[in-house]
């Protein structure tokens, strides 16, 4: 198959899954900001399919799961996670498949598997970062023009990007990478 059909193809099935796994917290909201079920199908696509396709999933899939099902809610927390989801999906790819093609030598001696596992952890790792930087950014700037006495602070930049999350990001952190191995190893990904 086409590697563009193969992108088309796990695009759709990552967007399908930002929809479902939102699902298995009963679509409630304090559940759902400390597992952020909705981000791994981000960062898995772009992962698997590449920078393009995860910052265009991430980017879409919360706007148009509000539209249809309302939750996230518009706009307060839908914006600025689109913002987010798509940092994510666009550093996932991008760290990635630099730190895969890159001629700098990082790992020294160690081995193809040793390599691939880092590179992988150390792009989902940034990509987590950036992308909630990204999201206290845009819910900064969102809060501040468009919310009458609107606040966002830093402590409650990290109370929502580290403290309440730190469930999500534990499971992030411990499927996303063995997931990515196997899809590789199946020879499923396009990247």
């Amino acid at each position: 198959m086409k590697k563009t059909t193969i992108n088309l193809t796990l695009s759709a099935m990552f967007l399908a899954l930002c929809f479902v796994l939102p699902y298995l917290t009963g679509n409630n909201y304090q559940l759902g900001s400390m597992l952020l079920l909705m981000h791994i199908p981000v960062l898995l696509c772009g992962f698997a399919c590449g920078w393009p396709w995860g910052l265009a999933v991430g980017f879409i899939a919360p706007l148009l799961r509000s539209v249809l099902v309302g939750a996230p809610p518009m706009p307060n927390t839908a914006v600025p996670m689109a913002f987010e989801l798509a940092a994510y999906g666009l550093f996932a790819g991008l760290v990635y498949h630099w730190l895969e093609n890159t001629k700098l030598d990082f790992f020294g001696s160690a081995s193809p598997k040793a390599k691939e596992a880092v590179s992988m952890y150390a792009s989902l790792i940034i990509a987590m970062l950036l992308g909630r930087v990204v999201w206290g950014v845009v819910k900064f700037a969102f809060v501040s023009l468009f919310v009458a006495d609107g606040v966002f602070t830093m402590p409650m930049f990290f109370a929502g990007a580290f403290v309440t999350a730190w469930p999500g990001i534990v499971i992030q952190i411990a499927i996303i990478p063995p997931i990515i191995y196997a899809l590789k190893r199946l020879k499923i990904t396009a990247q």
